[in-house]
């Protein structure tokens, strides 16, 4: 059964992380809210059907069974309360909100509405955290002690083009809230709630923050180090952990941002191309390959279908949701950067 899905917003988030992932996962793209041409042009191309709107009212009006808001984060708070108001379920692109205030807000709506919202916390289908989650569960490293997350990149150069590397927190610019909610999140799916007991956050660059460690204890004993960082000349492994036993390594990021980029995208739910990481377990002087579970972000839309079709929980949950939000903003009052 396939559903009608609107996107607000057609940028990177809009056509390369969500557009594609929908539309191989029984949803129909039948709408899209942008203003610009260039993304208008990039919409008509993709889904010559699609109907383009100027505003989240028009988006709303589209008679559509789930609304995706993909736009700037400074409106993901008036888009995602004006769907919850219009009783369409919703998806908002991470950070639901800004800080906590607003991301309450939008779930507060929704459960007084009785309309089914989350948000997407994607990276919890990365093949290394998919297949970490087995390691763990095996025992195959022991008793974990620490988890080392990154996503590090040498981006030396402000692009003046991009609102994510300009804006103000105010504005909802900056690494705290463009990837460290995949680094938290992804944490706490592994190793269960935690407290932050420290945060780095500055601007190297002079715009938005770009370089961001937090230092989370979690309640089962494990330390999680999460770095968000555009500065880094030599990016550490995206994943090492490290137990009792034996270390979990995985160098290199997910495949699956790289398909999507280059247009490739899931069918029926599935990949046809291959997105397992390669992955190592480290015992001193011993080292093997590990083999890892592919990743698959269509699973994060196949549970939001059988949510709005059978009215089961939402991939995210509420509780989820905010104490990610609670983390980034303890994050900025304990800033160590002031």
């Amino acid at each position: 059964m396939k559903l009608k899905v609107g996107i607000a917003g057609y940028g990177l988030a809009g056509r390369s992380f969500h557009a594609p992932i929908l539309a191989g996962t029984n949803f129909e793209v039948t709408a899209v809210l942008t203003t610009n041409d260039v993304r208008k042009r990039h919409a008509k191309e993709d889904f010559p059907a699609v109907k383009i709107v100027s505003t989240i009212e028009e988006l709303c009006a589209q008679d559509l069974d789930l609304i995706v808001i993909a736009s700037g984060n400074q409106v993901h708070l008036s888009q995602a309360l004006t769907a919850i108001n219009a009783g369409i379920p919703t998806v908002v692109d991470k950070p639901m909100g800004i800080n906590v205030a607003q991301t309450r807000e939008i779930l507060d709506a929704a459960d007084s509405a009785g309309v089914a919202v989350t948000t997407y916390f994607n990276r919890k289908w990365d093949s290394d955290i998919l297949t970490l989650k087995r390691v763990i569960r095996d025992g195959q490293i022991g008793k974990v002690i620490r988890m080392d997350s990154r996503f590090e990149r040498f981006r030396p150069q402000l692009n003046p083009q991009s609102w994510r590397e300009n804006n103000s927190p105010e504005d909802g610019g900056g690494l705290l809230l463009d990837l460290m909610p995949h680094l938290i999140s992804t944490a706490i799916e592994c190793f269960g709630p935690a407290n932050l007991k420290s945060s780095s956050i500055r601007s190297v660059r002079g715009g938005a923050d770009d370089d961001c460690v937090l230092v989370l204890a979690h309640e089962t004993g494990v330390e999680s180090i999460l770095s968000a960082s555009a500065v880094v000349g030599a990016p550490g492994p995206r994943l090492r952990v490290i137990g009792s036993e034996g270390a979990f390594v995985v160098n290199e990021l997910d495949p699956q941002e790289a398909l999507l980029r280059a247009g490739k995208a899931p069918k029926d739910g599935k990949w046809e191309e291959d997105t397992s990481s390669q992955a190592f377990i480290h015992r001193g002087d011993s080292v093997e390959e590990f083999k890892t579970d592919p990743g698959n972000y269509a699973s994060f839309y196949s549970l939001v279908h059988e949510a709005i079709v059978n009215k089961t929980a939402m991939p995210i949950s509420p509780e989820e949701i905010l104490a990610v939000a609670q983390i980034i903003d303890k994050a900025r009052e304990i800033n160590s950067y002031g």
